[in-house]
Order: C-alpha cells, then structure tokens, then sequence
C-alpha cells in the first residue's frame, strides 16, 4: 500500500528549520520528504546566530532537484539555503547530490513534533500523537498569530481548545471558557457552522466527542445540526423541542417532533432544550438593557420555531411555551377573551389569571408596550366592576378626580394607542372595554356639570364650596411651603390629572417625597371658566382671578409674593434657554442659587394639542417635558421644594372627522348663546371672559377645526387640575402637613392587592386620676380569642428577643408587627413612605428605621428584609421570614 505524500506548509517548513539549521554547518542544502503546497516561495529565517535567506521549491524528479541546485549555486548568495520538497527516494538521488544535503538524506518531517513546536512545547501529550486527524487539523489550522504558547508539554485538552477556538471561529479558549450558551450563540452565525461542515468527517467527529465531555448534550446535537446545514435550526429546534420533554408530552407531540429532529435520546433532549431555555433567559436580561444583539436573536429564534412549530402542527401543544410568538398571541387572545365591557367582580379572578400568565411570557420583556396596554386593560376592567359612584358635590369631583378618576383617563389614553400586535380579537377587546369606560367617564362629566350649575354662580374665594380654586393655590399650598424653604413652582401648561399621576409616579420612583395637606390625599384644584390659558394661568399666578398675557402673570406673581414679603420671578419658554454647553440659562440658575420664590411655565403640553404631537402618545414622563428633568436636578441641587402644578387640562381628539361637531365657532370649547344638548350655561364671578359662558362637558364636542387636543369646556378633565408638592427631603415638610407614600395616592384598583393603611391610634393620655375601670365580666360561655398576626408571632419569638437584645433603642414590638403585617397585605413590597407612614412617629427617619428592621430581622444575614430601588422600596421575603422565624405564613 502507497503512502501519500504527505503536505508540507510555509509554517511547518519554518518550524523545521528552526531547529535544523543551527547545526548545518556549511551546509546550504535541505532535502525534506513531502509536497510543498505553493511550489515555491521564498523567506527569510531569523536564528539566534543569523539571518537566511531561504528557498522553497517543489521537484518530483532527479532531474528538478539537480537543475534546482545548480541554479542556486549559480545565481543566489553563499548564505542562502535551499529546501527541496520532494518524494524522490534517496537511493535515486546518489550522493552527488546527497553530499550536499542538510544530514547527506532526505529528511522526514515529524507532524507530531512540528505541532509541539509551533505550540512552544518540548514534547506532546501521547492522546495527541495517536490522533493523526488532530496532528493534521492542528497544522492546517494555525491562525495568522501563531498558536498560543502551551508550556513543555501540549495536553490534548489544550490543543482541543485551540484548535475549537480557531476552526469554530469563537478564537483563543480559556479553560471552562466555552458553554452551551456559547455554542449556541455559535450556531447562529452561519460562518462558523459553514465552515465547520466542510471539515473532514474524522475531524468532525473528534471536535463532537470532545465537546460533549466539556460542554454536554448540547454539542452533539448543535454540531450534528451543522454538518448537515441546518446550525440556525438549532436553537429553534430546543423551544419546539419542549413539547417532547414535558411530563405530560403525548405520543402524538413526540412523533411529530421526531419528524424534525430524530435520534436523540428523551435525557439529552430534555439537557438541550433546557440549555436553549436557559440562554434565551439571559438574553432577555441583556435585551431589557439595551442590548440590540440580544433581542434581535430572541426575535429570530423564536419566530423560526414558530414556523418549525407549525410545519409539524405543534403550535397548540405549545401554547404554553414561554418564548413562542405564538404562544404569547394565545395568552393576550385569552386576556381578551376574559375582559368584559359589563364585567362583574367575580370575572376578575380569571381576568387576573389570564394577565399573570401573558406577563410570564418571555416576549412581554421584550415588548413592554404592548404588556402595559394590557395590564391597563385589566385595570379598566376592575374599575367597571366597582358600582357607578354618585358625584355629590364639586369638591368630591375634584377629589375623586385627582385620586381615582385621572388613573382611568390615563389608563384610556393607553388603550385608545391599543396592541402593537396588531391582533384583531385584542384589539375589539380593549376598543370594547375603552367604551364602556368611556361612556361610563361620560355619565361622571355629567354629574359633575349637574354640580357646577349649582355651584359656579356663588363659587368664589370666600366661598369656595370646599373646593381649592386654582387662583387660591399660591396662598393655600406654596405659601406653607415657602415657610420652610422657597420653592420652585413649575406651570405644566395643559396638564391633566392624569398626566399628573404619571409624573407623581416617575418623581417618588425618582427620590422625591411628595407632600399635602391632607392625610393620605393629593390636593387639586379647580380653574376658573372657561378653562383655557390666558385666563387660568393669569389666575393661577396672580392669586386672583385674572385674564391676561405673559406680562399680566409676571407682574401678578411678582405682587403676590411682594404681598407677602418676598422676592419673585417668574420665566417663560424664551426665558429658559442656556447659552452653548448649558441647558438653563444664567439668569434662572442664579434665581434657583437665590432666596426669592422662582416660576417657570413650561408649553410643552398645550404646544403638543396644537401643533399635532399628542393624538398617538400613550402617556407622558418627566422627559417629554422640555426642560422638566433640567428644572427638577436643579431644584434637588439648590434643595428647593417644587410644586408642580396645571392652569387647566385638557381633552383629546378621539374622532376621524375634520368638522366641528357643533356650530362652528372662534374657540374649540366654549361660546356664548344659549346651551344645547350635552352643554352648560354658566356665569358667575369665576366665568372670566364675558360672564357668561357655554360649554360642553362632554368630551367629543367641539367648535373649532381637528387638533389633537382641546380645552375650555367643563370636563373633569379640563377643570380639575392636581397640584403636586415634591419634596427633596423630609425636613422640609410644613407644619401639618403629611407625607404621602405612592400607595396612598394610587387607587386600589390599579393592583390587584392592595394594602389598605389603618388610621394612625390616638396618641395615649396622660397619667393622672380616673376612675378604676370595672372589672371584665366573665363570659357565660369560653369566646376563642382572634388568631394572631403573623408579625405579632414574629415579636414574640425567642429569636427576635435575641435579635432585639443587640439592637439598642429598636421601636417597640406593635410597630415592628403593624409594618411585618402590611408588608405581607402588600405582598411583600411598599414604598418607604408607605412603611414609615405604617410606622408612625417611630419612622421619623424612614431610611434608619428600616436599617433598624433589617438588623432585627435578618438573622445571620439572610435578607429577610430589604431595601430596594435606591432605598425607595422596601422588600420582605415571605418565605424566608418563615424559614427563619419558624412562623406559618399563609
């Protein structure tokens, strides 16, 4: 049997001489059996002594060889040596040629011991030298920069890793640097699987067993994938591979799946599709941070599993899988099918069921937008089930707008944008459900015009029918806060309830502490009518009904604080801008730095109604607000309380029509004539314009041209504005005043669990005389006392006594138990305001009492109870208070 010839390399030839040619000698001549690849080249050799010039030529034949020789001598310098790549046998050359030669013979190349050279090494792991398939990948595989260096000796384990790292295209390999994630990370790039199929079979087969050892199941599979082709169906094929590794799989799902992938082994399978499960979840979390990579790759594995599923009528066994795109369209489509327009209390539990398990989905991370519209359905949803409440009085609007009703309208606003999906039954479903709360909105606007008949004609500042009337607010709510400190009032123009409930939301998640004068209530106030700018916002800021331009409200915010023996200013849009490299401009930074009251109105809002921006958005943040982040860092810096406030609101454009949808007229929302049907005629001494005025107070009315957005008209909306007292620490609380923790300014049915925060008990009396109380008369009949409080078990543990003895001053046992049972009520989160609110005087540091209940608590330092979210929150751990207090939690 021939042997072939074997192939000889640049590199390899290289490598030979490196430690040939220092013991040449004179000789200029090297004979080496094999095939030189390119015919010839030529280089030059560094050695420690010298540097050679060095030919390389390819001859089959004597004849090649003497010629080749001959020319050297002739035509190339005293010092340059010639190799000779040839299979002429040695016995056919004869010594006139052999005398020459490097060893008088033809030298044999030693692969083995060239790998270990390239590597650094002295000498090979045996396992290596007994796999020629590995000697020649290791050699045909060298990257540009040389193999890393191996030590004396190059293990099997090493040049398996080096030769992976180059041929899969993944580079240099640490130990345990390569894992199933990574491999399947792997398969989807094709030019590693591309190449890794045109490799020989016995080099394929070697790279498969060692990284089935290394990484596990997921190797063979991914790889046997790859040298048929099919690498990018790997992944895909490990979430469709689910419904064949599930306890309950059928038979029928199983055989199907063998129609994809065949011959896997059910512990190997279940090893693959868990690692595939596994890696999409971290790609998940690096998706939710940004990284576009990631969420391109979840993107495209699971809709070509969608598709695999499909092509072998697996997409209902899968319905329950949590990265289908499909599987999520299943669980939204029994959300919708759940929600109803009528709905009745008992519906919610499955309602609440249906939206757990789209928010269980792997895609609702991706697509938070589209998780939220439902999640507000479900809101509405719950907000239907409650009985139709009745509108008493203006002041009970105005509360029950601020702190119930603006939550629905921005729930609205959500559902009207609809799903992104694009799904048709989703999409009746929410425009079902926006209706009936809409038409439900209509009934309340109603009620609240029936009200303002009666109360507008004798509604004034010495009568306000205990309403807050907007131009009272300067006096009523920022006064009391300048008694601390001097604020910055910020002017939203336009902004809703709504709106402002997203804002309190962002700014308490933010670090501000919101603050009011009424316990557990954000306060709002009423403008004035008709509820447009020039006269609300000049009320607004004059303390005083007003109607006028910007230089009317400078001049009446300036003589209100002179009133009351303060400095004033207030800016405008074109009073805000910095120069280059500086947001805020230098004369409001320097009012901020001073003592005096400062005012900014911002446009933003009311600019969007007109000029188109508002119509899609599905809510509004600190950010959308020109200027807002900017102007709340500085206030934070100069440590100044900020009231946020509104002149008026506003309603949007839910029509398709261009024409008004009442007589035409010069204002959007308000004329003067006599009222019709879904209007109100009002007068009295807050209507500013003319004294008389009429308006719609229902939303789809209009008299002016298509916007996105109007105001002017007796609407909840529009009428009620909030006004929002941030503050950048607890000190600068007024006197009396409270701190509202977000729990009490969200209404219970935004959450499906709701903490319900008891009344603070009276303080105790004084010691001194009283009658001794009679004795308790004894039952007829044993009364079984009421079960125990898991937190009053937890204070009364052996444990916690232990814990207590070296905690100096730790709050009192009751105080401890009231904050473990709300935190359990609340599911095991609340807000650090909710907490010290629950707390009481005990919490007067809210971050050091909390500090305080994790050293009592945490036994050995398990994180029973925690704070979160930059200290905002606070988190126990349900089960592990139970662990390690031994109490039953249910």
């Amino acid at each position: 049997m021939t042997t072939a010839t074997p192939q000889l390399t640049k590199r390899m030839i290289e490598t030979l001489l490196a430690g040939w040619l220092p013991q040449a000698k004179e000789h200029r001549l090297v004979l080496i059996y094999g095939r030189y690849e390119d015919g010839s080249s030529d280089f030059v050799l560094s050695t420690e002594q010298d540097h050679k010039r060095v030919y390389i030529t390819d001859q089959h034949s004597v004849l090649g060889i003497v010629e080749a020789w001959q020319q050297h001598q002739t035509e190339r310098g005293a010092d340059d040596v010639l190799v000779v790549t040839t299979s002429v046998d040695d016995a056919q050359l004869g010594w006139d040629i052999r005398g020459y030669a490097l060893g008088r013979s033809t030298r044999t190349a030693d692969r083995a011991s060239i790998v270990a050279q390239r590597f650094g090494a002295a000498d090979l792991d045996p396992r290596v030298r007994a796999e020629p398939w590995l000697i020649d990948a290791l050699l045909d595989a060298e990257p540009a920069g040389g193999w890393p260096r191996s030590g004396s000796v190059l293990t099997r384990d090493t040049a398996m890793r080096s030769l992976i790292g180059a041929r899969l295209g993944i580079g240099t390999l640490r130990e345990d640097a390569l894992d199933a994630g990574a491999l399947l990370a792997w398969s989807l790039d094709p030019t590693g699987p591309n190449r890794f199929a045109r490799f020989p079979a016995a080099e394929q087969a070697g790279m498969t067993d060692w990284l089935a050892g290394s990484v596990g199941e997921v190797a063979p599979i991914v790889l046997r994938l790859a040298a048929a082709g099919k690498a990018a169906d790997a992944m895909p094929l490990g979430l469709v591979g689910t419904v064949a590794t599930r306890p309950d799989a059928s038979p029928e799902a199983a055989l199907a799946f063998g129609g994809l992938l065949a011959g896997v082994r059910p512990p190997a399978l279940r090893a693959f599709t868990d690692a595939v499960e596994g890696t999409l979840e971290r790609w998940l979390s690096e998706a939710e941070s940004g990284g576009r990579l990631a969420r391109e790759r979840i993107t495209d594995v699971a809709n070509r599993a969608d598709q695999l599923a499909a092509s072998a009528h697996l997409t209902e066994a899968l319905r329950d899988s949590r990265f289908l795109p499909s599987s999520y369209a299943a669980a939204l489509g029994t959300l919708a099918g759940a929600l109803s327009p009528t709905p009745v209390k008992s519906s919610i539990t499955a309602v609440e069921r249906a939206l757990d398990e789209a928010r269980d989905h792997g895609l609702a991370r991706l697509e938070p937008e589209r998780l939220k519209t439902a999640e507000m359905a479900v809101r509405v949803h719950r907000w239907l089930a409650l009985p139709l409440p009745d509108v008493g009085s203006a002041a009970l609007a105005a509360n029950r707008q601020v702190m119930d009703w603006a939550w629905v309208d921005r729930a609205l606003t959500t559902l009207w944008v609809g799903d992104t999906g694009g799904d048709p039954a989703v999409a009746q479903a929410y425009r079902a459900l926006h209706q009936a709360a809409r038409n439900r909105r209509d009934r309340l606007d109603e009620q609240f015009a029936a009200q303002l008949a009666s109360w507008v004609p004798r509604a004034s500042g010495t009568n306000p029918g205990g309403c807050l009337l907007i131009e009272d607010v300067l006096d009523t709510v920022v006064r009391p806060v300048a008694s601390r400190r001097t604020p910055l009032v910020i002017v939203l123009d336009g902004m809703t309830t709504a709106i402002g409930a997203a804002i309190g939301e962002e700014t308490a998640a933010g670090g501000w502490r919101e603050a009011s004068p009424r316990q557990g209530e954000r306060v709002a106030a009423v403008t004035v009518f008709p509820s447009v700018t020039r006269a609300g916002r000049a009320s607004l800021l004059s303390g005083v009904p007003s109607v006028g331009d910007q230089s009317v409200e400078r001049a009446g915010f300036a003589a209100f604080w002179r009133k009351h023996r303060r400095e004033a200013a207030l800016f405008h849009k074109n009073d805000l801008a910095g120069e280059a490299g500086q947001r805020l401009s230098e004369r409001l930074l320097t009012a901020l730095a001073g003592d005096g009251v400062v005012g900014v109105v911002l446009n933003t809002i009311d600019d969007a109604l007109d000029h188109g921006k508002e119509g899609e958005r599905a809510g509004w943040s600190t950010r959308d607000i020109t200027y807002l982040p900017e102007l709340l860092d500085a206030a934070r810096g100069y440590g100044r309380p900020v009231v946020l406030v509104a002149d008026h609101g506003h309603v949007l454009e839910r029509s398709s029509t261009e024409k008004p949808s009442k007589a035409e007229g010069t204002s959007a929302r308000w004329r003067t004539g006599p009222a019709g049907d879904d209007e109100i005629e009002l007068a009295g001494p807050r209507v500013l314009l003319g004294g008389r005025v009429t308006v719609p107070w229902r939303e789809d009315i209009r008299y002016t041209s298509r916007k996105s957005g109007y105001h002017g008209g007796a609407s909840l909306a529009e009428m009620i504005v909030p006004v929002l007292v941030l503050l950048p620490s607890d000190e600068l609380v007024p006197a009396g005043w409270h701190i509202l923790s977000p729990e009490a300014v969200t209404p219970a049915w935004w959450e499906p669990r709701r903490t319900v925060l008891p009344e603070q008990p009276a303080p105790a009396r004084k010691p001194g005389r009283r009658k001794p109380e009679p004795e308790p008369a004894v039952p007829l009949f044993a009364v079984e006392a009421p079960d125990e409080s898991v937190g009053t078990r937890v204070v009364a543990t052996d444990l916690y006594a232990a814990q207590r003895a070296f905690v100096p001053k730790a709050p009192d046992k009751q105080v401890v138990a009231a904050v473990i049972d709300a935190l359990l009520e609340a599911d095991g989160s609340l807000s650090l305001s909710a907490v010290a609110e629950r707390a009481g005087r005990a919490a007067r540091r809210p971050e050091f009492f909390v500090r305080t209940l994790e050293r009592l608590v945490n036994v050995d330092g398990y994180p029973v109870l925690t704070l979160r979210d930059g200290d905002r929150s606070v988190k126990l751990d349900r089960e592990m208070l139970q662990t390690q207090f031994g109490v039953r939690v249910r």
